[in-house]
């Protein structure tokens, strides 16, 4: 078990993400927990604002290559691909690899890149449709922690067991009780969000061997809404 950021590469807003009142409200946590046109597509404050490929996950496909010794010979799956960017620029780098995907979302499946779209199907995170085994690493961004805490250990569980040991997860975490409010109030799907040390426990506890890195206020920039002046 190592901490690791994996996704070194990826794009980093130029600007903090601001944490306000009337920003990610309850109605747009309602609204996206359907995972529909509105999350992926829809306004910023109900999910990813429009998500299109642009190419921006090419170098950390490039550089998970690289650190997990991937090739045309290998077995990879990610849960929870959305619109399979990821699994698309796997597929141009290895095009003979094994690629998989899972997906909780239709309207993601429905409008994934088309190259690997019959490589993506519905299955919930923690209950995967695979063999013991079955991958040689295994990839989960953003979606451990959008379930109960049960639920996400059974997924960890599903990780250890569908892979041969390498994997690469984030978890939704705080160090302290101001980066706790900050995060809560700016995910719209996160559900078990735990002090790092206690993500640590959870991780010991069902034996995982993989990679993991810590998603939260700090590696999101995110700060709290101004107050205007009067």
């Amino acid at each position: 078990m190592r901490f690791f950021n994996a996704l070194e590469g990826y794009p980093q807003p130029s600007k903090p993400r601001v944490v306000g009142a009337n920003i990610r409200t309850i109605h747009h946590r309602i609204v996206a927990s359907y995972r529909d046109e509105a999350f992926y597509d829809g306004d910023r404050n109900f999910g990813y604002g429009g998500f299109k490929y642009d190419g921006r996950w090419i170098p950390v496909a490039k550089n998970m290559a690289k650190e997990y010794q991937l090739s045309n010979e290998s077995a990879v799956l990610q849960i929870g691909c959305d619109k399979g960017f990821l699994l698309k620029d796997f597929a141009d780098l290895f095009p003979k690899m094994k690629i998989w995907g899972t997906e909780v979302s239709e309207y993601a499946i429905r409008n994934s890149c088309p190259e690997v779209k019959d490589r993506i199907q519905i299955a919930p995170f923690n209950l995967l449709p695979f063999k013991d085994e079955e991958f040689d690493f295994v990839i989960a961004i953003g979606a451990v922690y959008t379930l109960n805490l049960t639920d996400a250990i059974k997924c960890l569980k599903e990780i250890q067991r569908v892979g041969k040991g390498k994997s690469f997860i984030t978890l939704g975490s705080y160090r302290t009780e101001e980066e706790f409010k900050l995060f809560k109030n700016w995910t719209l799907l996160g559900t078990t969000i735990l002090h790092e040390d206690e993500w640590l426990e959870v991780l010991k506890h069902v034996g995982y061997t993989g990679d993991y890195f810590f998603t939260g206020a700090r590696s999101l920039n995110l700060v709290v809404e101004p107050i205007a002046a009067r």
